[in-house]
């Protein structure tokens, strides 16, 4: 057996941290966002934030098959990719600030960002975002910084998504392809500034059956006629998540 792959066997809590990405893998494929904000807060409990955003990265790849041919189907693709682009510019800034800023202050970022997404979502966000081209380039470059530096690249576009009119199936659409592509892309940069090795690899490898298993119950329990409820399961695994990563019950 791989010397890596022991390592990765071997990491503390390894069993919750499947856990967390099972859940999060359930939330994606019924709500189409918010894989990230439960798994992130968890994971970051037992693991150096480093290692769990490389591993959720590579788990994205279960998306490909799941989640993805029906999210294509009916986003807008234009604008996705657009900001997929503009995030892929601005996540090695991100990941400079993942490598030089103390694990603790990124775990209390990870946890505070989610909370605060989750109150906005609570409050109804509806605010109407206009500006064309120019606020969906802002929107991916600053989604690049945080998905880089905290593994949570769905906050900025999870807000620009809800404040335009489109239908509900095409902010799925649009939120699902474009966190699982930006999560895939941000392999090889996080490889590029040193923080992908051999037991990140086998970590995620090893969260890919969880994760799949989610996501694929996830998309078959949605139903559009039942979309409140599913939202409403996951803002309550999100809180859930967001408190319980908090350092200060350490």
């Amino acid at each position: 057996m791989p010397e890596a792959l022991n390592t990765a066997l071997a990491t503390p809590g390894l069993v919750w941290v499947c856990i967390a990405s099972l859940l999060s893998g359930l939330v994606y494929g019924f709500a189409g966002f918010g894989s990230a904000l439960v798994f992130m807060p968890l994971a970051v409990i037992y693991l150096p934030p480093p290692l769990a955003i490389a591993a959720f990265s590579l788990s994205a790849f279960a998306s490909l098959v799941t989640v993805i041919p029906k999210a294509w189907a009916v986003a807008d693709r234009q604008q996705t990719l657009l900001m997929v682009g503009m995030s892929l510019l601005t996540m090695p800034l991100g990941i400079a600030l993942l490598r030089l800023t103390p694990e603790v202050t990124i775990r209390t970022t990870v946890c505070i960002l989610t909370l605060l997404t989750l109150a906005a979502l609570l409050a109804g966000w509806k605010v109407p975002l206009s500006g064309g081209t120019r606020l969906r380039i802002g929107v991916g470059a600053l989604s690049g910084i945080t998905g880089g530096s905290t593994g949570l690249n769905g906050p900025p576009v999870i807000l620009f998504n809800l404040g335009s009119d489109q239908a509900v199936e095409v902010t799925r659409g649009n939120l699902a392809c474009f966190l699982t592509f930006n999560s895939l892309l941000m392999m090889p940069l996080m490889w590029l500034q040193g923080l992908i090795d051999g037991p990140a690899v086998w970590l995620g490898i090893l969260l890919l059956l969880p994760y799949a298993l989610g996501t694929w119950g996830g998309a078959r329990l949605f139903r559009p006629q039942a979309a409140g409820l599913y939202k409403t399961a996951a803002y309550v695994l999100i809180g859930a998540a967001g408190v319980m990563g908090l350092p200060i019950w350490e």
